[in-house]
Parts: C-alpha cells; sequence; structure tokens
C-alpha cells in the first residue's frame, strides 16, 4: 500500500507575475505546492481559504499592502501561526523591523537568488519541527512545552511566532551559554548570510515585550551576543 506524503503548500503573493512566477517555478522544483495572488485582497482572501503551510509575502501590494495583510492574519485566530516571509525590494530597515514587530518570521530582499530563497522556506518550515529530547523548559515561572508548542508565564500564556519560540527554546537548552548572533543564526534560522545580526537582534527585542516582567531571563552579553540567564 503507498502512503502519500502531502507536500507543503506555499501562498505567493506578489504583484509582479513574472516574479511570481518565478518564484512558484523554483519552488515546485524544490517539491513544494504553490498557489499565487497578484493583489493584497486575493492573497488575504486565499490565506484564510487555503490555510498555506507557509506564505511569501510581498510588501508593496496593490488593494492592501503586505504590512497590513501580515497584521490582519496574525489577528485572525485560523491564520495566526502560518509563518510569513516578507518579500522587499525596499531592503529599508524600518520596513523589516515593522513586519518583525507585526510578527514576520524571515524577510528576504529582492533581487533575490533562487538557492537563497529555497534555503529559507526550508529554514522556516524545519522550525515547525521543534526537537522532542527535552519535551519541559522552566525558569522562574515560565514553563515552555516543546512537544505542544505552548508557553505560560504563571500559567497564562505567552503567544510567540515560531521562531520566538525555537530562538527562546534555542536559549533555554543552554542556559548560561553564551549564543553569538552569528550561531544563532545557523541554529534558529539556519542560515549564516552576512549582514542579517540585525534579525536577531530584533526579534530578541520582541521576544522580551512578550515575556514583559520574565524579560531579564535573556540576558545581553555586550560584544558577544545574548544568553539565558541560569
Amino acid at each position: 500500500m503507498l502512503t502519500l506524503i502531502k507536500m507543503p503548500t506555499i501562498l505567493v503573493i506578489e504583484d509582479d507575475k513574472d516574479i511570481a512566477n518565478l518564484i512558484a517555478y523554483h519552488l515546485e522544483k524544490a517539491n513544494y505546492k504553490v498557489v499565487i495572488a497578484h493583489d493584497g485582497k486575493e492573497g488575504l482572501s486565499l490565506a484564510k481559504k487555503v490555510l498555506p503551510t507557509l506564505i511569501l509575502l510581498d510588501l508593496m501590494l496593490p488593494e492592501i499592502d503586505g504590512l497590513e495583510i501580515c497584521r490582519m492574519l496574525k489577528a485572525n485566530e485560523d491564520t495566526k501561526n502560518i509563518p510569513i516571509i516578507m518579500v522587499t525590494a525596499k531592503g529599508e530597515e524600518v520596513d523589516k523591523i515593522v513586519g518583525f514587530e507585526l510578527g514576520a518570521d524571515d524577510y528576504i530582499v529582492k533581487p533575490f537568488s533562487p538557492r537563497e530563497l529555497v534555503l529559507r522556506v526550508r529554514a522556516v518550515l524545519r522550525r515547525l519541527s521543534p526537537p522532542k529530547d527535552k519535551n519541559i523548559l522552566e525558569a522562574d515561572g515560565l514553563k515552555v512545552d516543546i512537544d505542544a508548542y505552548k508557553v505560560t508565564i504563571d500559567g497564562e500564556p505567552v503567544h510567540l511566532t515560531i521562531t520566538e519560540f525555537n530562538l527562546l527554546v534555542t536559549l533555554m537548552e543552554k542556559r548560561g551559554k553564551v549564543f553569538s548572533r552569528e550561531m544563532l543564526l545557523e541554529r534558529v534560522w539556519a542560515y549564516s548570510f552576512e549582514g542579517y545580526d540585525r534579525t536577531v537582534d530584533v526579534h530578541i527585542k520582541r521576544l522580551r515585550q512578550k515575556l514583559k516582567d520574565r524579560a531579564y531571563l535573556i540576558e545581553t552579553v555586550r560584544g558577544v551576543g545574548y544568553r539565558f540567564k541560569e
């Protein structure tokens, strides 16, 4: 009896049809199913209807811009856990930071190579399968259930993105160990492209904000990186 393996579905929201088709071509070569939307309104509708495994979201879109789509998807109970990779031609720091603040998991700047695109998609999807060797991590009322993808503080739920969750788990599993930004990029994001150190800083900031009065548990080691307090 044959077992059918369901391919991950990637929703590409991109108004440039040539770019969208090129993205689809390379993703399909990498064994992903691709659905395309050419404007923000259509993309938002398809995201809610298809519930894709991951969304590649261009920021500059007609009808509804990418940042607003990201905000709406993360506010919706059915779509809030779908990882989002922002695609932007701007390359401006403010766009990336705002996107991360809204809950995006990663970003890629045009023009990008097909290899980098596929690598980033694989890296984000890999985060959907956390390690199973340590099921519960705890520290000062902060509790992380790895199997259930649940984080609580004194019993109250803390809602993290997939990237934030894996960043927290990485730090907690090695309490007291200092991780450089490069090490965190390799372990959490699964890539080591130059110039993406700011990605780590923004996610650490957002993670601390969500941990509120337990933010002190994530310490900054100046000139080196970050560690989880022993």
